[in-house]
């Protein structure tokens, strides 16, 4: 039977998981694999497991008793492991670099921004940048709507130009936050996103954080900022290698 892996913790952590159960229906019951002065948080993986809510939210909240003590490396919704056995040879082949880990996470959480575009915010403000396709938008109007040419090319020149905006925005709301983070790191493009960036956040620092978003909301107000936190920092269980050796991670959807 596979070995489900929520995060890693140091062997001393005291306040790990005990009598909870994890993942699966009925939930399988949490242990802790102990090796070279680590501790693998860990359940038999049921069969069949797909990122429902109700196994999302019960990894969740095995990482949020194991977090309440101390650092936890959380590893993602879906981390497997063949058995036991694997998983303890992993932490003994990594001890060094995650008990690094767990010194430098300590404390710290990560906050998920995503960005993207007000689509009528962000049209006026290219309109105003762009003299030339003013005086087309213009020009079309006067002319009842203009040729199919005309119109072609106005569309091509605002999405050009909300193209290149994404960027700079993109790299805009990046230096405006980062500052108030000790870590960032960027995201997997997304489709209806120009941004998805994770910051690593001292938890006693979190105020300070936020208040630097909503400064990014006030000055770009074209911007339609999405704010998750605060997480496990799942972002920044790296540099390095962060999964055990052998594992599937699944992508946790959200599915019903």
């Amino acid at each position: 039977m596979s070995t489900y892996v929520y995060g890693i913790a140091a062997a001393s952590h005291s306040s790990l998981p005990k009598d909870m159960g994890g993942v699966g229906d009925p939930p399988r019951p949490v242990r802790i694999l102990k090796q070279d002065g680590l501790a693998a948080i860990a359940s038999e993986a049921p069969e069949g497991l797909r990122p429902k809510r109700r196994d999302l939210l019960a990894h969740q909240n095995v990482l949020n008793e194991a977090g309440a003590g101390g650092s936890v490396l959380p590893m993602r919704f879906g981390s497997l492991a063949p058995d036991d056995d694997a998983v303890t040879q992993v932490l003994a082949e990594r001890a060094e670099h995650y008990l690094e880990r767990l010194t430098a996470l300590d404390g710290r959480v990560e906050y998920n921004v995503e960005a993207s575009h007000d689509q009528e915010a962000v049209l006026h403000r290219v309109m105003a940048e762009n003299a030339e396709m003013r005086a087309l938008a213009e020009a079309n109007r006067q002319a009842g709507g203009g040729s199919y040419d005309d119109r072609l090319r106005l569309g091509q020149m605002i999405a050009q130009a909300v193209q290149g905006r994404e960027a700079e925005d993109a790299a805009e709301l990046q230096s405006l936050l980062e500052p108030a983070a000790e870590a960032v790191s960027v995201g997997p493009e997304s489709t209806g996103w120009l941004a998805n960036l994770s910051f690593l956040v001292p938890r006693d620092s979190a105020e300070e954080f936020l208040a630097a978003v909503e400064e990014a909301r006030k000055s770009s107000p074209h911007l339609e900022l999405r704010v998750n936190g605060p997480l496990p920092p799942y972002g920044f269980v790296e540099p390095g290698p962060a999964e055990p050796a052998g594992t599937t991670t699944g992508t946790a959807t959200g599915e019903e």
